[in-house]
């Protein structure tokens, strides 16, 4: 009778995985094929072609953005609320089509596109961004 006790109990703690592991490896499957994937829209750049390099006489509009979040328009430092009013008196004196845009390394992407926003509410500006 110890015998078939020892042989009962050792039959009992075998469990067989192969089924689960199926199991697993469709769900994975179904998971895999059912997922959509929702391309997220980015903020349009346009970045000027190096070969052909126009010299143009007209005055341009530079925008630097520091690490800390100041403003500096063509040198002199300004608020992002003021930076509309600078650039509308700036082009009334001396007509630009274009503005470049130069943040700092370690500049948040939200203070960039605060900057860009406020450029692009004149619509005959085409903003670029430097380094």
């Amino acid at each position: 009778m110890s015998r078939k006790r020892k042989f009962d109990e050792q039959q009992e703690g075998e469990v067989d995985m192969t089924p689960m592991l199926d199991i697993v490896f469709i769900l994975l499957i179904f998971f895999i094929v059912t997922t959509s994937f929702v391309r997220e829209e980015g903020l349009l750049v346009n970045k000027p072609k190096a070969n052909k390099a126009q010299k143009s006489d007209s005055p341009i509009i530079l925008v630097r953005i520091s690490s800390t979040g100041l403003i500096t328009f063509n040198g002199k430092s300004v608020d992002i609320e003021r930076l509309a009013a600078r650039i509308e008196s700036f082009t009334a004196k001396s007509p630009t089509t274009s503005a470049v845009v130069i943040p700092s390394y370690e500049t948040t992407h939200e203070n960039v596109v605060k900057v860009i926003d406020e450029i692009k509410q004149f619509e005959d500006i085409i903003v670029s961004i430097g380094k």
